[in-house]
């Protein structure tokens, strides 16, 4: 079965109120474990629209309705993020991650989440040329969130410990990668 068509666009201040509904909700509040105040939604998401950090934030829509939101950023503009993740896997130059979530219920169960990752990460290659690789660490108790990565295109990589998103979870983490399509 083809994946849904996922457009991208920027996430603009106006999308913050959706955004803090997105986090509230139960299975994204789950595995994101954020706070969803608007003050925490402009404290973390407002230096990303202020070119004060290079994460592009995404928010994907079907059909012209936004469903869930994506993170994109090159893993070696967060030092921490490489000391974590190169115990658990090689981390290839000018890597890229991706974070993502599908807020609206109703958009779940339906290959959106795949969709809205295939669209993050051709996002990502066309954005980043030097870019070879996505890499994607997962908790590996979130087995919806990387059957969607696999569904994406994305093959497993490594697994190892990590800091877990929710304090409740276990350090185990599942990594799965995605290598840029060779030109033909």
């Amino acid at each position: 079965m083809a994946l849904p068509t996922v457009e991208l666009r920027p996430l603009t201040r106006a999308d913050f109120p959706l955004l803090c509904r997105w986090l509230a909700e139960p299975l994204v509040a789950r595995w994101w474990a954020h706070d969803s105040s608007p003050e925490a939604v402009e404290r973390d998401f407002g230096p990303s629209l202020d070119g004060e950090d290079v994460t592009a934030l995404l928010v994907g829509e079907v059909d012209g309705r936004p469903v869930g939101l994506v993170q994109l950023y090159p893993i070696g503009a967060h030092p921490e993020y490489v000391e974590e993740l190169a115990p658990v896997c090689e981390v290839p130059p000018g890597a890229l991650s991706i974070d993502y979530l599908v807020g609206e219920p109703d958009a779940r169960g339906r290959g959106v989440g795949a969709g809205l990752i295939a669209a993050a990460v051709a996002r990502g290659f066309a954005d980043h040329p030097g870019a070879s690789d996505v890499l994607v660490p997962v908790a590996a108790g979130n087995v919806a969130s990387w059957r969607a990565l696999q569904r994406a295109g994305a093959t497993w990589y490594a697994a190892g410990e990590m800091a877990p998103d929710n304090p409740a979870d276990p350090r185990d983490h599942v990594v799965h990668r995605f290598t840029r399509p060779a030109l033909l």
